[in-house]
């Protein structure tokens, strides 16, 4: 299997000349982003409305509709600048790592510690994650490949070096352990779990999968 290195990059762009008109969209949208947190934060998913929001940032409610649909394209847009700002720290982390399941665990521990940081936009989060459209989901799985993507090269990197045994469908191993990283923020929202016990948790359940799959 070739080597796969362990940060990804994305295809070097031409610089381009922003246009007056384009650096301000963009200005208005890192505010009402901006603010947006501040009151997604302070007063919940639900508590935060488009009206509050366009106040915080100064603005009218017509400007903040001209950068999102609504406020779920809003919220979600929160979201995914946050797991985008976690790709290179948690590559970092994985690439120092001795091994995979050392490489699983330092990365997982780096996401929640960020997250952690700001308890009540997970909250939110949850809350809202039983109102979001199809579109909506399908949009956030999409925002968090590059990350998902990690779990599998960390994987793929054990078995370059021996320490997994190929006995299932490597993705079908990655999933799994996406899907219980996830879950560890349920108790940390409600429950008042610490980062690094959410990590001490997680760390468990994945040395029974990688138990199952170590040669």
């Amino acid at each position: 299997m070739n080597h796969i290195p362990m940060r990804m990059h994305a295809p070097a762009l031409r610089p381009e000349k922003m246009t007056r008109r384009a650096l301000a969209k963009q200005q208005t949208r890192e505010k009402v982003l901006q603010a947006a947190r501040e009151m997604f934060i302070e007063r919940g998913y639900e508590g935060a409305t488009i009206r509050d929001i366009a106040r915080a940032a100064g603005m009218s409610t017509g400007a903040v509709f001209a950068s999102f649909a609504d406020k779920p394209e809003l919220f979600d847009a929160i979201l995914s600048e946050d797991f985008a700002g976690l790709a290179d720290p948690m590559q970092d982390a994985a690439s120092a790592a001795p091994s995979a399941r050392e490489a699983l665990v330092a990365m997982f521990r780096v996401a929640y510690r960020a997250h952690t940081a700001q308890l009540p936009l997970i909250q939110a989060a949850l809350a809202a994650s039983w109102t979001r459209t199809a579109e909506a989901d399908r949009l956030r799985r999409d925002s968090l490949r590059p990350l998902r993507a990690l779990v599998l090269e960390v994987l793929e990197r054990g078995v370059e070096r021996g320490e997994i045994v190929q006995r299932f469908d490597l993705r079908l191993v990655a999933d799994v352990i996406w899907d219980l990283y996830l879950a560890g923020y349920r108790p940390a929202a409600f429950e008042g779990l610490s980062a690094d016990s959410q990590t001490d948790r997680l760390a468990d359940r994945i040395d029974l999968i990688l138990a199952a799959v170590k040669a």
